[in-house]
């Protein structure tokens, strides 16, 4: 269907009565655009079924779909922020593979996240970092509502991006296969309470579709990690929270197992990754420096002459194990849980404003100044699960040392 464009074509029965007429066009222009009823010409599209507008980069290049979901304050937003902000960077310049938003309206909420954290107007002076972002609701900007007869239905609105290979990307001459629109989800950490998902809110359905899987745990909500590393390490997080995370991801994977059809003895075959938050105040448990970014620079086994920058798997998969070592002294049943879901797990430590959080002298709160943001790590689980589900897209080092 097209979206009208003529001010006077408002009221659509799905939408409501502000938004603009969908209709299936019998008139197009020279240039192929619908033209609606008062002979405007139309440039929006939208679902034949809900009616809301979809871009035409969907159409276009095959999707992508991944899902990040966690508890309610686990820094999911901020690690949102963090990964877009990176990858707008990290992409084009280390992997020559563009990263751009597909439709600015669905990202905006996510832009303006970015924009708090990392260049705002008060960059250089100590922000709290609760007045950074919002959190994260199960209702507003990030849902659409769309009415069926007497029912009405809430969908959540995934954050979109086009992925492509640029002219001097390794495998060009693949670009129209390695190409995607990543569909990104996010969900607050309410809707994977019992009964949250139903008919009228299918808003986390979306998992069993998706080719990569986040979840982000925060292993300074646990009261066995506070005990770990005692009181005088979480001084910068004093209104520090306890709360039990598994519930979380056991409810998260029994909607996968029933939405996807998987048996209860079936293990999923696509990527878990557990994205373990606020590295910046326990990465000394793991008894190790922080490692560099995973990636460097590659020759090709075809062309010895041939150089380029290949992201390092086992530089993550190393880290991983540490982690997850960690993790089996204060969250094993988070590990138990992961890995008799899914086949393929890691566990990927970040920090997503990086190591300056400090105590704002004036609320008492974990503060950051936006220019000093370094974030840690928040585009490794990305670029990650982009090596496994579209091998070629980016230069990976392997277990076997092989590229792919």
């Amino acid at each position: 269907m097209w979206v009208s464009e003529h001010s006077d074509l408002l009221g659509d029965h799905r939408l409501g009565p502000e938004q603009s007429q969908r209709f299936l066009p019998t008139r197009f222009t020279v240039n192929g655009e619908a033209i609606d009823a008062k002979g405007f010409p139309c440039h929006q599209i939208a679902c034949p079924n809900c009616h809301l507008t979809i871009p035409r980069s969907l159409l276009e290049l095959e999707p992508l779909f991944l899902s990040i979901f966690g508890a309610p304050a686990s820094g999911k937003s901020y690690f949102l922020a963090a990964l877009t902000w990176e990858l707008r960077k990290t992409l084009p310049l280390i992997f020559r593979t563009s990263f751009a938003d597909a439709d600015p309206v669905l990202n905006q909420q996510l832009n303006e996240y970015e924009e708090s954290v990392f260049s705002g107007t008060s960059n250089d002076q100590l922000v709290p970092l609760a007045n950074l972002i919002r959190k994260t609701e199960e209702q507003g900007d990030l849902y659409d509502t769309v009415s069926f007869g007497n029912q009405t239905v809430s969908y959540p609105r995934p954050f979109l991006f086009t992925l492509q290979p640029q002219p001097d990307h390794r495998n060009s001459h693949n670009a129209a296969k390695l190409a995607r629109t990543v569909c990104l989800y996010d969900n607050a950490g309410e809707s994977f309470q019992p009964g949250k998902d139903s008919a009228a809110a299918p808003v986390t359905r979306h998992m069993a579709q998706s080719r990569v899987l986040f979840f982000v745990f925060d292993p300074t909500q646990d009261a066995r990690f506070q005990r770990l590393i005692g009181q005088q390490a979480l001084s910068v997080t004093p209104s520090i929270k306890t709360m039990r995370q598994e519930p979380i991801l056991q409810e998260a994977i029994a909607r996968i197992r029933r939405f996807a059809g998987l048996k209860q003895s079936e293990r999923h075959k696509r990527p878990l990754i557990v994205i373990l938050t606020k590295f910046d105040t326990w990465w000394r448990l793991l008894e190790t420096d922080p490692c560099p970014d995973p990636w460097e620079k590659a020759r090709s086994s075809s062309n010895p002459n041939e150089t380029f920058q290949a992201f390092d798997a086992n530089a993550v998969e190393r880290q991983s194990q540490l982690a997850r070592m960690f993790m089996l002294k204060t969250s094993p049943e988070i590990v138990t849980a992961a890995e008799n879901f899914a086949e393929d797990v890691t566990y990927v430590p970040v920090t997503a404003v990086g190591w300056n959080v400090s105590i704002d002298s004036k609320s008492g709160l974990p503060a950051i100044k936006p220019s000093e943001a370094a974030p840690y790590w928040a585009t490794v689980p990305f670029l990650y699960g982009l090596s496994r589900s579209i091998p070629g897209l980016i230069p990976t080092i392997s277990r076997r040392k092989s590229e792919s």
